[in-house]
Parts: C-alpha cells; structure tokens; sequence
C-alpha cells in the first residue's frame, strides 16, 4: 500500500464540504495505507490545543480512528497551525515531525517541508514566521486568553490577505509567494538528499531541480490533493469534493 501525502487543508468552520471530503478520505482510502504524513496547514488557524472548535474535535478523532485501524499518522506544522502541541497530537494519536524532516520511502531518503521556509524572498513573511516561532513569543502568547488568541488569528488573517493584495497590485504575488529556486538547491545540497516533498505554495506540480526531484502538494480549497508513493513512483491526483 501506498504512504499519502496531504497539506494545506485549511479546515475551517466556515468550509463544512472540505471537512467532509477529509473525513471521507480518512474512512477510506487512507485506512490500509503505509502511513498518512501531513505537511501542514491542517487547519485554517490553530491557537492553541485548548481550541474547542467542532472542527479541531472532529479532526482529533477521526486521526484518533485512523491510526488505531493500523494506519501511522504523521504531522509537520504548517504556517496557520505551528502551534499544534503534544496535547492535541495525543488526542489525534499522531506523531509531530520537525521542519524539515527526512523519511525513508521505499528505502529512499526523502526531505519533507511544509514549504514556507523555501519561500525566502517574502522578507516580511519570514520575519512574521522566525518572530511566532520563537519559544518565548509562543509562552507569552498561549498564557493569554482564548478570546484574545482567537482574535489575533483573526487579525493576522485580515493582515496576510492584505499583504497578498498588495502583492497582486504590484504584480510580484507568483514570484514573492512561490519558493526561492536558489534556497531550493541549497536546501536539497545541504540534506545531500535528491527528493523533496512539500505544500505551503498551492501549486501541485513535480519539477525536476538542479540537485534533485521536487513535489508540491496541492491545497484543499476547491478539492482535495493527495500524493500516493509506492514501489511504482509517486502519484499526485485531485479528489473531487
């Protein structure tokens, strides 16, 4: 059976359809697989595992269901939801990755990413992401109240959105939000591996890199996109939704 690859969901209340079409391909093609990793932006927003929305319990036990029929379920933070912890891992009965992580597939090293950081010339990006990244901002910011949490997810929301548009207008959105080609190969060079799979971009394709092979995964807005590696190769398809 094949490992499954899946980021970018962006699961959210407000999106009921999507959540569906997760819960189905839990139920189904993902029971019986090798392993089932996520790389990302499970969620729309994640302010901590005190969130009590229908949407963060419905997610925990169907991962819960999943894992006890035989399936491994593992999961690398994403930019909406790096506050992901041990508790709602434990709920989920998944196992929380690094970023980058590498995984043997069909005894072939493999370097998994969520993909934000290979996008190094969004500078007010990755200065947002290594300041909510750091551990003391994280403590400071989960011992507020959930109301405030909730609010500056919110605000955050309303403030990438606003940095996309002005992106748009200034015709720089493909080029300032995709990833750098130069942070790719130092990236594969580093790990001295020739294969990488990530999400993060919304644009499923495989490209063939100077220093390697890499995946993109696609989001789950519209549909889903799933990545099937077995003995046979990798296959990246869509699912209806």
């Amino acid at each position: 059976m094949p490992a499954l690859f899946i980021s970018d969901l962006h699961l959210d209340a407000e999106r009921p359809a999507i959540t569906d079409l997760f819960g189905r391909f839990l139920a189904d093609e993902a029971r019986g697989a090798d392993a089932l990793y996520i790389l990302g932006d499970l969620f729309e927003a994640w302010v901590g595992d005190d969130d009590p929305s229908d949407v963060g319990a419905f997610v925990a036990d169907r991962l819960a269901t999943l894992t006890r029929a035989g399936t491994p379920v593992f999961f690398l933070r994403g930019n909406r939801d790096f506050l992901v912890g041990d508790r709602f891992a434990r709920r989920a009965r998944m196992h929380i990755l690094p970023d980058p992580a590498v995984v043997l597939l069909e005894g072939t090293p493999t370097l998994l990413m969520h993909g934000d950081l290979l996008c190094t010339d969004d500078v007010k990006y990755q200065a947002f992401r290594a300041q909510t990244r750091d551990p003391h901002w994280q403590a400071q910011f989960l011992a507020q109240p959930l109301a405030a949490r909730l609010a500056f997810a919110q605000q955050a929301r309303a403030a990438s959105k606003a940095h996309q548009g002005g992106l748009q207008q200034q015709g720089l959105m493909e080029a300032i939000t995709d990833v750098a080609p130069a942070t790719v190969d130092a990236t594969l060079a580093r790990f001295g591996i020739g294969k990488l799979i990530h999400g993060h971009t919304h644009r499923p394709a495989v490209h063939d890199e100077p220093n390697g092979t890499r995946i993109v995964l696609g989001d789950w807005y519209e549909q889903g996109s799933v990545l099937r590696v077995d003995r046979d190769g990798a296959q990246l398809s869509s699912l209806a939704a």
